[in-house]
């Protein structure tokens, strides 16, 4: 199994979801979230903003991948969002992006952290699954997209 799919539940994944910019996105996520990880929405908020000001975590073919690391989190989450229509996210190839992994850890999970991004890296790269998320139809679907593959 990956290490992706236990960080998703079908309550983490949002389809189709109308942001203006990747702030707003972040502070969306934060308000639904922030009671699930158990800290203030503005944590989730500010640790997403300041991973973004060291560069963008736009990966570039419509797919970014922001993450922060949350004081006094137990475990990794991850909240999958597909976003319509598409926002800036100051990719290197200048697209807009639509799929959006967005991962929280614990302040203390480097290696953990770096395993995970590497896997998303590695997932977001598969033509064929990044098209099949971009046409599933419902959140199971994702899912089992997710489960299913492997490294």
């Amino acid at each position: 199994m990956n290490q992706i799919a236990p960080l998703l539940s079908v309550s983490n994944i949002l389809l189709d979801v109308e942001m203006g910019s990747k702030k707003r996105l972040f502070e969306y996520v934060g308000q639904l979230f922030g009671s699930e990880l158990g800290v203030v929405p503005q944590v989730i908020l500010d640790s997403l903003i300041a991973r973004e000001k060291l560069g963008s975590t736009g990966l570039g073919q419509g797919i970014a991948i922001p993450h922060g690391r949350i004081k006094g989190l137990k475990s990794a989450m991850g909240v999958f969002v597909r976003l319509n229509p598409s926002i800036d996210f100051d990719a290197p190839d200048q697209l807009p992006v639509k799929l959006v992994f967005i991962l929280f850890v614990p302040m203390q999970a480097t290696d953990l952290h770096l395993q995970i991004l590497g896997e998303l890296a590695q997932l977001f790269s598969n033509k064929s699954l990044r098209d099949a998320l971009m046409t599933s139809v419902d959140s199971d679907s994702v899912l089992n997209l997710i489960r299913n593959w492997q490294p």
